[in-house]
């Protein structure tokens, strides 16, 4: 379960900033809007993905409420789900 809530992760973090970075300025400033309701489809699917894998895993490793919402958080910002690959997950594989 590790290596895929990892793996989800990971893929959460390059689908919000394909979103924002990609399709977004696309869709308001190059009049493409197709491109960001394709990212935006894949974007919500790992996120959800995501959120529920959080559940799943801190329930799985008997973490605490507060790690909980640190990982449930990190999936609101940028680069975020990124740290918690690093910090949280990485060390779990050693």
């Amino acid at each position: 379960m590790l290596k895929i809530f990892s793996l989800t992760a990971i893929l959460e973090g390059i689908s919000y900033l394909l979103l924002f970075g990609v399709g977004m300025p696309l869709k308001y400033l190059a009049g493409m809007p197709e491109p960001n309701i394709y990212i935006g489809y894949a974007h919500g699917f790992l996120f959800i993905a995501y959120c529920a894998l959080a559940v799943l895993f801190s329930y799985e490793r008997e973490w605490g409420l507060k790690r909980l919402c640190i990982l449930l958080v990190a999936a609101l910002l940028p680069f975020a789900t990124f740290y918690i690959d690093r910090k949280y997950l990485k060390p779990l594989e050693a």
